[in-house]
């Protein structure tokens, strides 16, 4: 008998944070990103995009109204990632947690609306990140309003990366 996947863990509401694991052989390694009966209920992806990010750098913190990003974290490179609950009806409302994720830990992370979140290369090479979200970038033909709120540039921003 196999032994079942660890549970997804995470300390904000509807947070899910999932170890990943390499399959690895002579040829190298294969990871599943993501599973469609992994994943909770009306959030099926809908594009997806990887991203590199420089040693030292930073991505957010911002968050969305609607979206739900599904990160997966992967390497190369390796990460910091901040979470706060801006949520007002969420039982974990004003928490705030951070963790490892990238080559040494490879992690998927789904992020619901409200949530506000960032990252930061915290290794010595650059990091790949990849994103899944449910829903378009500025939707259909890029013709809408971009669905997120940055607070990288408030100087009285709560949400600091410390």
């Amino acid at each position: 008998m196999s032994a079942s996947p660890p549970e997804p863990v995470s300390s904000i509401e509807g947070v899910v944070v999932k170890p990943l694991a390499r399959h690895r052989d002579h040829r190298g390694w294969l990871l599943e990103v993501y599973r469609e009966d992994e994943l909770p209920a009306g959030q099926p992806p809908v594009m997806a995009y990887v991203s590199e990010t420089l040693p030292g750098v930073a991505r957010g913190p911002h968050e969305h109204v609607e979206q739900t990003d599904l990160f997966a974290f992967l390497g190369p490179g390796e990460f910091v990632l901040y979470l706060w609950d801006a949520r007002p009806g969420s039982p974990t409302f004003g928490r705030r947690t951070r963790l490892a994720a990238g080559e040494s830990h490879p992690q998927s992370v789904l992020v619901p609306p409200g949530v506000v979140h960032a990252y930061r290369n915290v290794g010595t090479t650059p990091g790949w990140v990849f994103n899944a979200p449910n829903r378009l970038y500025a939707g259909r033909g890029k013709q809408a309003p971009v669905d997120e709120i940055r607070h990288e540039d408030r100087p009285d921003s709560p949400y600091r990366m410390d």
